[in-house]
């Protein structure tokens, strides 16, 4: 708009077909993967379960524990059929609430000028403290909306590249599906490449473990700390307890969108108790200091009964 002189429509419209093929196109993406992924669980129940059932037997017989019992996996086998519909309502709610935020967002766009007058305008708080406001919600976004997906791209490349060197079955879906479980804070993508490596051993596939081990030691977790270090001047010096219980929150009251609203959140809610700080607990403090009263041997109303050397043992 200031550069190129667009209309403000043009210029909302093109900042959402391009946040359609950055945002929504990979995600659209995963979970189209991931749904069909599922739909042959479900149409195939019985085989699942039976594979199971041996890699349980196979597991007890040489180390002699048992990782399922009959009736664990009697109880999953009759709550199959409960996941599909779960995941369809999941998928429209989904798709409503990229709807909605859609819609919303070509207004603010519309607006944006008068939105922010309005905000500096009506918020309870100096210039100085909106502006704290600000520079969170701006390392914020950065963070969850650039830095954290670009380190998940790079990590689900990277596992891609290892998985089709050790030959593991559709390494696509699977490096998609380490890509995403990078987003889980703490774990990250060692959900994924963990119970793999424990898989390959047991199949016998010794070095192809060994290789996924030094692999995702050396190049999957170290990408993590070198594109962080790369992008710390910009990204949000965020606690790792902000940002789990950030996500929890999110998951739990805004579903998958939670998990980039919740450490905001989270983070605007600290910022609240500094603010609070600096305003209230400055005064707080401040006490008004009095003269220290001479302090006296004996009860004021005794002082008549003792005469005046009282007096004068008092005021010593």
């Amino acid at each position: 708009m200031k550069k190129k002189r667009w209309k403000k429509s043009w210029a909302a419209m093109l900042v959402i077909v391009l946040s359609f093929f950055i945002i929504l196109l990979p995600i659209t993406l995963f979970f189209t993967l991931l749904y069909n992924k599922i739909i042959v669980v479900l149409a195939h129940p019985d085989t699942i379960l039976a594979g199971i059932r041996k890699f349980n037997a196979s597991i007890n017989t040489k180390y002699h524990i048992e990782i399922l019992s009959d009736k664990t996996i009697n109880s999953v086998q009759s709550n199959v059929a409960v996941v599909l519909p779960l995941i369809l309502n999941q998928g429209v709610g989904f798709i409503t609430t990229i709807t909605m935020m859609y819609f919303f967002l070509y207004f603010m766009l519309q607006k944006m000028n008068r939105m922010e007058a309005g905000i500096v305008f009506y918020l309870p708080f100096k210039r100085d403290k909106i502006n704290m406001f600000g520079s969170e919600l701006v390392a914020q976004t950065f963070s969850n909306a650039v830095g954290i997906p670009l380190i998940a791209t790079v990590q689900g490349i990277c596992a891609f590249i290892a998985y089709t060197i050790i030959g593991v079955p559709q390494a696509g879906f699977w490096g998609v599906i380490t890509a995403f479980s990078s987003l889980i804070p703490v774990i990250g993508s060692a959900i994924v490449w963990i119970p793999m490596t424990v898989y390959l051993f047991f199949i016998g596939e010794n070095w192809q473990g060994v290789f996924m081990i030094i692999w995702s030691a050396v190049i999957i977790s170290a990408i993590d700390n070198v594109l962080r270090f790369m992008l710390a001047k910009r990204m949000a010096d965020v606690h790792p307890v902000v940002t789990v219980l950030g996500v929890i929150v999110g998951l739990k009251y805004f579903g998958f969108i939670g998990l980039f609203f919740g450490p905001v959140l989270i983070s605007y809610f600290l910022i609240l108790l500094q603010i609070y700080y600096v305003e209230y607990h400055q005064n707080a403090v401040k006490k008004i200091v009095k003269p220290e009263k001479k302090r006296q041997l004996m009860p004021s109303y005794m002082q008549p009964f003792l005469g005046k050397k009282s007096s004068k043992v008092n005021g010593r």
